[in-house]
């Protein structure tokens, strides 16, 4: 069974799926008012997220040799899952579309410049654990 669970497909696919579970449920904790904004919150807090994590666990891995199964499991399976790439773009093709230009151009900026940072903070924190 253990050989089973670290095969590289089922490692990616159990942390795409615990991912996935985690951004579902992250755009419902998201108190009402910000998710009934004209603005993807939750969609930029999980990009966020998965990049600080990715950048983290990148940085562990390398660091620390932990392992290729942790690269898969959480680096590409969870980050995956989590992270929300599509998403974050049929949002600001609908801003565009609904003429808020000026909220597409901020959802484009805050996603990549957040995302940037948030990658090397967890680079930075990755190679402090």
């Amino acid at each position: 069974m253990r050989i089973l669970l670290m095969h590289p497909y089922v490692l990616v696919f159990l942390g795409g799926g615990v991912g996935s579970l985690v951004r579902y449920i992250a755009g419902h904790l998201i108190p009402a008012t910000l998710s009934n904004a004209p603005f993807p919150t939750a969609i930029l807090l999980v990009n966020v997220l998965a990049s600080f994590v990715l950048g983290a666990i990148v940085s562990w891995v390398v660091d620390r040799s932990a392992g290729e199964e942790a690269r898969l499991l959480i680096g590409i399976g969870f980050c995956g899952g989590l992270s929300t790439f599509s998403s974050f773009s049929y949002d600001t093709v609908v801003l565009l579309q609904g003429g808020r230009i000026g909220a597409a151009l901020l959802n484009v900026t805050l996603n990549v410049v957040l995302c940037l940072l948030a990658s090397v903070g967890g680079l930075w924190i990755g190679q402090k654990l």
